[in-house]
C-alpha cells in the first residue's frame, strides 16, 4: 500500500484503486505501531473514489509534517571510495575509511520539515558551491518508539566542493533551503523492504540525459536496523523521524548539477521522486 499526502487529507493506494481519508492528522496517522493493521482496516470501511490520480497531480505534498529528517553516511562502498577522494587533499579521505568498518556508524542531521520538498518541487544548489549532486537514498519511515513501518525515496543533496574541503563543513554542505526531497509517498508492507531492490539515477539538462546510475540495496554494508538502533541511543522522537540510509550511486567528479536539471530517482514498489534544480 502506498500512503500520499495532499492538500485535501490523506490519499490510500491499494490494489490499484484509490481512498480518501479525511479528518486525520498526518503527525497522529503515520506515529503508529500498527500502520499498516490500521489502514487495512481502514480501507475496509471506505468506497474507492475515481478522482484518485486526479488529487495526485493537483494536490500531492512531500509525505512529511513534523519530522525531523536524519541520514546516514558511508553505508556503501562506492560512498566511501567517493569520500575518501573528495577530502583527500584535505587530508581527511581517511576517516571515511575508518568508519565505513567501525561499529559506529556516521549519522547526521539532514533537515527540518520547511526544507525538504515534496516530487514535482525544486531542490537547491548552494551559491558557494562548485561540485553539487543529487544522492538518491531509501528513506526509512521511524515511528516515536524506533520502529520501521514505511519507506519512502530521499534525495539527500550534497555540495561535494564544502564537504570535501574540510569533513567539518559536513553540515553546510548537508543542510539548507531546499537540499532534501521525500516522496512520491510512503510504501507500508506487513513484511520488511526486500534487500533486492533497485535503486535508479536518472538526470536529464535540456531533455536529454546526462548521468545514470543504478544500485542494489543489497549493497549496503549495514542493516537497516542497524542504522535505527544507532539513531534512536539517545534521541527522542515525538512525531517519528525519517532516516536516510546512504547513497550507491555517486557521479563522478567532473559531473556536477546545473540549475533547470531534473532529477528522477526511482525504488521497485515505491515509485518515482522528481525534481528539479535551481539557485
Amino acid at each position: 500500500m502506498k500512503i500520499y499526502k495532499l492538500t485535501s487529507g490523506i490519499l490510500i493506494e491499494s490494489g490499484e484503486k484509490y481512498y480518501l481519508l479525511e479528518n486525520y492528522g498526518w503527525d497522529d496517522f503515520i506515529n503508529d505501531d500498527s500502520l499498516y493493521q490500521k489502514i487495512r482496516s481502514l480501507l475496509q470501511q471506505k468506497e474507492p473514489i475515481e478522482t484518485g490520480l486526479t488529487m495526485l497531480q493537483n494536490g500531492l505534498q512531500a509525505p512529511i509534517g513534523s519530522q525531523e529528517i536524519w541520514a546516514s553516511g558511508v553505508t556503501y562502498f562506492n560512498s566511501k571510495l567517493a569520500r575518501q577522494e573528495e577530502s583527500e587533499a584535505a587530508g581527511g579521505g581517511d576517516f571515511y575509511a575508518r568508519v565505513y568498518v567501525a561499529e559506529r556508524p556516521e549519522l547526521f542531521f539532514k533537515s527540518t520539515p520547511h526544507r525538504c520538498v515534496g516530487s514535482g518541487e525544486k531542490v537547491r544548489i548552494r551559491k558557494d558551491s562548485t561540485w553539487n549532486v543529487p544522492e538518491p537514498e531509501l528513506t526509512l519511515l521511524l515511528t516515536s518508539s524506533g520502529k520501521i513501518v514505511g519507506y519512502t525515496i530521499g534525495n539527500d543533496m550534497s555540495s561535494r566542493s564544502i564537504e570535501g574541503e574540510n569533513p567539518l563543513y559536513l553540515p553546510q554542505a548537508k543542510t539548507y533551503d531546499g537540499c532534501a526531497a521525500l516522496g512520491p509517498c510512503i510504501y507500508v508492507s506487513e513484511s520488511p523492504f526486500p534487500t533486492e531492490s533497485e535503486i535508479h539515477l536518472l538526470i536529464n539538462r535540456d531533455g536529454e540525459a546526462v548521468f545514470e546510475g543504478k544500485t542494489s540495496l543489497a549493497q549496503m554494508k549495514r542493516s537497516l536496523e542497524e542504522l535505527v538502533g544507532w539513531l534512536f541511543r539517545e534521541l527522542s522522537f515525538p512525531h517519528g523521524c525519517f532516516l536516510m540510509t546512504g547513497t550507491g550511486i555517486v557521479p563522478t567528479k567532473d559531473f556536477t548539477l546545473e540549475s533547470g536539471d531534473e532529477i528522477r530517482i526511482s525504488i521497485d514498489k515505491i515509485g518515482t521522486l522528481t525534481n528539479w534544480v535551481s539557485y
